[in-house]
């Protein structure tokens, strides 16, 4: 029997929740946060980081040099528009990005959020499985697989979710003592 296709998709789901926590502030300067940011770049849709420098000098600041300074406001722009919620500061030559210390109410939110996107994660996890063994249902009702077969298949799969809601948890708490430390 075969679980790579399942395997793959709960995989895929992992990896867009590992994304999703990248992309969240948590008080120290994490340029991944710049990755949904793209700037119009002689009429294309690019990343930032394809157009300028990304560094991050210290625990709360980010600073975004471009190769082209003729880009400079685009990217100015277009950070702002991605409200980050953040104020890129502009001095002509680069772009710096302070982020500001948490609050103890702000931290509580974004742990909020952050546990919100995970249970969404499980919830796609969950559904993979659903779908997953009733395909196998599906194969045994034909007369593909035996019962026995049925059986064994629920076994694997309901491994392989709970492997993956045991790792989304395992982010979870990572982010989450991240968020609150900070």
């Amino acid at each position: 029997m075969n679980y790579d296709d399942i395997k793959e998709k709960m995989e895929k789901t992992l990896t867009v929740f590992e994304n999703s926590l990248a992309e969240i502030r948590a008080g120290r300067a994490n340029p991944a946060i710049l990755n949904k940011v793209k700037i119009d770049y002689y009429g294309v849709p690019t990343p930032i980081s394809q157009v300028a420098g990304i560094s991050v000098p210290e625990a709360r600041l980010i600073v975004i040099q471009p190769w082209d300074l003729s880009v400079l406001k685009e990217i100015e722009k277009e950070i702002l528009k991605a409200d980050i919620g953040i104020n890129p500061n502009n001095d002509g030559k680069v772009i710096r990005l302070n982020f500001p210390e948490l609050n103890e109410e702000r931290r509580k939110e974004i742990v909020k959020n952050i546990k919100k996107i995970a249970e969404e994660s499980k919830v796609a996890i969950r559904s993979i499985r659903r779908d997953g063994i009733e395909e196998f249902k599906k194969k045994q009702k034909d007369s593909e697989i035996t019962e026995d077969e049925l059986k064994v298949a629920e076994d694997e799969i309901q491994k392989i979710t709970d492997k993956n809601i045991e790792e989304i948890d395992k982010l979870l708490a990572n982010k989450e003592k991240e968020v609150m430390s900070v």
